[in-house]
């Protein structure tokens, strides 16, 4: 049950499980690899009790691993019984339990954290292919902050332990120059902070002739170590001794943050909005919105957002926005002003690409400022939507200039979403490919996994596929989604959507109103909602929800639908002239398809203009000559009044 038990000769090929941890969690038995759960936890659970030297108890498994959930044992028995069906061989049970106690037996198993641990003189050998990621790559628990301190020093433990390898191997006399030179590349980039490590490579370019690329790295490091207001003058003392100038520095560029590896998300940092408000309002509106917007962001699971505490103290500390920004290391940055002046309420926002140092958007709100902290509220709403839309749309041009076999896990899913919003049959697919590589890459990626579902929700709905076939496919993708991430709006709303598609009409709005409880700010939870509401449900709630889609994301590639659904709803209600121009706004969209496009010509049928409604179903049988509104009613599940207002409308457009 711990790593003392367990030892692995890396040049060697074991027959039995083998569990690797250094870089992302891995499993194998004889050389093969096995497929971990997609559960966060379940792994989390795995690599803790793997090491801990003592059995542990249910009850800090319980508050280590879950915040607050319903039936935190009912989840541990869960994460159990599927280690159980990962570990268990030939009789063996690996999983033990007594009393109230659970603890592993790894006997005959290889962990490679034994082998760094051990320092044994194979190991030296193959040091360089030890180390493939820091432990646990990409493992993170939402609302989980014992699992992440514990995490996070687990972490520092086994990075110095990898760098005390190193350590002894330069030490070393016998070791060449080449090993020695890449081993302390490789301890700078583990420990960039490490002085010592500097030295060392510092030296060996100047011992080997490469007085030019010492002094770049001296002052790249120095640039560094500045940054950081960390004390320079152990390099100081370095230059002095080797009588190298340094050389003038260039004009600034802008820093590049680091490119998210396959598990993580864009990071952005919201700066404190700067206000200047009245006497009469008070304080608190700035860090009132800065808070607010963080808040939501946070609550949409898109991006990574960076904690409030971090933001304010950099901001504290005197550093402006940009600075602070590159000190965090996030790819983007937000922030603003708040103005009360004669009565109005005047927010400025501005989103920065921090890589580039490119402004990505900006927008001014002006409101009445008779209630100034509700219309925060409003222009909160706008801010978090147009800062997450802004985001994806950035991502989703980047991904699509990159070569499709180097994409990481997020790069997928944003290529993916490229191909998808174009709405044809080759595109879904491209679309389905590139999700499907995401969740290879990262099978715990919730977002590339709804993502996957919503392709095959697609292929059913515009009969590119069998129904029934692509109806399954989507629900088993939006499992997985619901099952990486319980907490993330968009793994509700793909399950929603496949219940709806199967006919749970009741089980999909109960899905689709937890997308929103999660997140108020998730536009297509309301605007999957309105769909569903304008076929069957209220009529009235889904205008009501379709608006507020609109309102929430206004340029949303899937405006279309928003609008197109509050013609339905108009429909039911008998209200065909407004219907009519619902549904010509949403097939004025550019990637609106045939079925936006029947919608209207149904609607102009419904409202008395038979020969528009002619044109526009003639533009429909160019490119499906046999479309009829069967094929019209197969798409959709309409209550029986509906369907037959749209079969008196196709009668009316027949003649």
């Amino acid at each position: 049950m711990s790593v003392e038990s367990t030892m692995l000769d890396p040049a060697e090929q074991f027959s039995g499980l083998a569990m690797a941890m250094l870089g992302p969690l891995a499993l194998s038995r004889g050389g093969e690899p096995i497929a971990l759960p997609h559960s966060r936890k379940t792994r989390a659970l795995l690599a803790y009790l793997v090491l801990s030297p003592h059995p542990v108890s249910r009850d800090h498994l319980c508050e280590l691993l879950w915040d607050v959930p319903n039936d935190p044992r009912g989840e541990l028995r869960w994460c159990l019984s599927k280690l159980r069906g990962l570990l268990d061989e030939h009789g063996l049970r690996r999983v033990q339990t007594e009393d109230d106690r659970v603890w592993l037996d790894l006997t005959a198993c290889q962990v490679d954290l034994a082998v760094l641990k051990s320092g044994a003189p194979d190991v030296l050998q193959h040091a360089e292919d030890l180390w493939t990621g820091e432990f646990l790559e990409g493992l993170h628990i939402d609302h989980g902050p014992r699992f992440q301190a514990w995490l996070t020093a687990q972490r520092w433990h086994w990075r110095s332990a990898y760098i005390d390898l190193i350590e002894r191997i330069i030490s070393d006399p016998s070791t060449d120059a080449a090993r020695r030179r890449c081993l302390i590349e490789r301890w700078v980039t583990l420990s960039p902070f490490d002085e010592r490590a500097h030295v060392l490579l510092l030296t060996e370019l100047r011992q080997s002739g490469a007085a030019d690329a010492a002094a770049a790295h001296l002052r790249a490091t120095m640039d560094l170590f500045r940054s950081e207001d960390l004390d320079l003058q152990t390099l100081r003392n370095w230059r002095a001794s080797h009588a190298m100038s340094s050389p003038a520095r260039p004009a600034q560029e802008p820093v590049r943050a680091e490119v998210p590896s396959a598990h993580e998300r864009a990071a952005l940092a919201v700066m404190p909005f700067v206000e200047t408000a009245g006497p009469s309002f008070g304080g608190g509106l700035g860090a009132g919105l800065t808070q607010d917007i963080i808040t939501r962001l946070a609550r949409l699971r898109s991006l990574s957002v960076i904690a409030r505490g971090s933001v304010y103290a950099l901001s504290e500390a005197g550093l402006g926005d940009m600075d602070a920004a590159r000190k965090l290391g996030v790819a983007y940055m937000a922030g603003g002003t708040v103005n009360v002046r004669g009565g109005r309420l005047k927010v400025e926002v501005e989103l920065v690409d921090v890589r580039s140092g490119r402004i990505v958007w900006s927008d001014v709100f002006e409101r009445a400022a008779l209630a100034a902290f509700d219309m925060l509220e409003d222009i909160g709403d706008q801010i978090v939507s147009s800062i997450a839309s802004e985001i994806e749309t950035v991502e989703r041009n980047l991904a699509i200039l990159k070569p499709p076999n180097s994409l990481t896990a997020w790069e997928a899913y944003h290529r993916g979403l490229w191909h998808m919003y174009r709405f044809t049959k080759a595109e879904n697919e491209t679309a389905r490919q590139f999700f499907q590589q995401s969740v290879t890459l990262d099978p715990t990626y919730a977002r590339a996994h709804a993502g996957l579902s919503f392709t095959h929700w697609q292929s059913g709905f515009q009969h590119w596929g069998d129904r029934e076939e692509q109806r399954e496919f989507a629900y088993a993708a939006a499992s997985e989604a619901v099952l990486a991430d319980d907490h993330d709006p968009a793994a509700h709303w793909a399950m929603g959507r496949a219940l709806w598609m199967r006919g749970q009409d009741d089980r999909s709005v109960v899905e689709l109103e937890q997308a929103i409880a999660l997140s108020p700010n998730f536009a297509l939870g309301h605007y999957a909602l309105s769909f569903v509401g304008s076929q069957s449900g209220d009529p009235l709630g889904a205008i009501v929800a379709a608006d507020h889609a609109r309102r929430l994301s206004p340029f949303d590639p899937l405006l279309f639908g928003m609008l197109g659904t509050r013609a339905i709803a108009h429909v039911r209600l008998g209200q065909f002239a407004e219907a009519a121009e619902w549904a010509a706004r949403a097939a004025a969209r550019p990637n609106a398809h045939y079925a936006i496009h029947a919608i209207l010509a149904y609607c102009l049928a419904l409202a008395g203009q038979i020969d528009p409604a002619r044109v526009a179903m003639a533009g429909i049988h160019a490119g499906l000559p046999a479309y009829g509104v069967n094929d019209f009613l197969q798409t959709f599940r309409f209550a029986p009044e509906a369907e037959a207002e749209f079969r008196r409308a196709a009668k009316l457009i027949a003649g």
